[in-house]
């Protein structure tokens, strides 16, 4: 079996394992479109005292938080991503035979990720966007290019998304216990990814930072294309400059941790 083909094969494992849990992705899809309406009442009572703010009217916004909706399990911004499982394989020794394979261990579980986050966003993240836009007057563009630059801009952000996580998965060859790096990674995530709160509306020179740092790849960016805000083609060197930087640091770690490798429990 060819490279390609491995890795496309286990692309489709990832995807067909979380497929099996079918009793996860309702309350999965149930908790994502409560949450997206508590956003979309809290947003528009905001809007309404602040109309425009960012630059974006009401059905823009509304737009906005049924995406975050869509997008925190499928870039799996608050974790729940392949990175916990390789963790715990770091922790307990694992690790050493996924060494042992005839692949690549980043190409791997970045493969793995990707099919874990085409079914969420398939079987997770489809429904509770298609509730809100029967639901809510949103901006949905009608021309195909800005819905092309739009799944271009989720693929970037999927590889971003796993760059960051694989990065974090591997200190545990150091740490052998990921908890308090995993939280604050998830803190991180909620915050600059603007899932609280639109990257645009932050104010001065916090705004200016948040909005230049890799997990604005992962929700902003998307949306901003969507949403008719943002250039598709600045947005995709900005995303695929950090996919890059990231996976070429996971690599570089990935060498580091496998010359000394530290393993706990056997």
């Amino acid at each position: 079996m060819g490279a390609g083909r491995l890795y496309a094969a286990v692309a489709v494992g990832g995807f067909r394992r979380y497929a099996t849990y079918r009793a996860a992705t309702a309350a999965g899809v149930f908790t994502n479109t409560v949450f997206g309406l508590i956003l979309v009442y809290s947003y528009r009572a905001l809007w309404d005292e602040r109309p425009h703010l960012g630059g974006w009217d009401q059905a823009q916004v509304v737009t906005y938080v049924w995406l975050g909706q869509a997008f925190l399990s499928t870039l799996a911004i608050g974790g729940g991503g392949v990175e916990g499982e390789l963790m715990e394989r770091i922790r307990t020794g694992d690790v050493a035979i996924d060494l042992y394979r005839p692949a690549d261990l980043q190409l791997w579980w970045l493969a793995a990720d990707l099919g874990r986050a085409f079914f969420q966003l398939l079987g997770r993240g489809l429904v509770p966007f298609v509730f809100g836009a029967l639901c809510f007057p949103v901006y949905l563009p009608s021309d195909a290019g800005t819905w092309v630059a739009f799944f271009v801009a989720v693929l970037l952000a999927m590889l971003v998304g796993f760059g960051i996580r694989f990065l974090l998965a591997l200190s545990a060859f150091w740490l052998l216990d990921g908890t308090g790096v995993s939280q604050i990674s998830w803190l991180a995530g909620y915050f600059c990814s603007g899932m609280l709160l639109p990257l645009n509306v932050f104010p001065g020179a916090l705004g200016e930072v948040v909005r230049v740092l890799p997990w604005s790849s992962l929700l902003q960016a998307p949306a901003q294309i969507l949403l008719g805000d943002a250039d598709p083609w600045g947005t995709f060197v900005f995303q695929g400059a950090w996919a890059v930087a990231l996976l070429g640091a996971g690599r570089l770690l990935q060498s580091a941790a496998t010359r000394r490798v530290v393993v706990q429990g056997g």
